[in-house]
């Protein structure tokens, strides 16, 4: 299982990022795909998911800021996320979603939402 995550960087209050995440070494297609993130001295929050079928679901703190997308003819899930506050800060990773667990994750991609 591979999992590769881009596009963070720093951005200020009310910015945009779209993150990416390649994956390869398993049924992709079939998989639940998760975002979830971690900012410094927290733990791991989950952010976002979408079924193979394409159901998708959010926390309540990004809801209608970000939207979660696959493109299962490359292999990627994206998270385009709108509308930035600072408290989005943290490292953002994929990882296959596991019903209430998930799977392997990416090595992150950090997002900074600061003046």
């Amino acid at each position: 299982v591979q999992l590769v995550e881009s596009g963070g960087g720093l951005v200020q209050p009310g910015g945009w990022l779209l993150l990416s995440c390649a994956a390869s070494g398993f049924p992709f297609s079939s998989s639940t795909m998760v975002w979830v993130r971690q900012a410094p001295g927290k733990g791991l929050e989950w952010v976002s998911g979408i079924y193979s079928d394409g159901r998708v679901y959010y926390a309540d703190s990004v809801k209608g800021r970000f939207t979660i997308s696959r493109d299962n003819a490359k292999n990627t899930v994206r998270l385009q996320m709108f509308s930035l506050k600072p408290e989005d800060t943290a490292v953002y990773y994929c990882a296959i979603g596991l019903g209430a667990t998930i799977g392997p994750k990416g090595q992150g991609t950090q997002v900074t939402v600061s003046t």
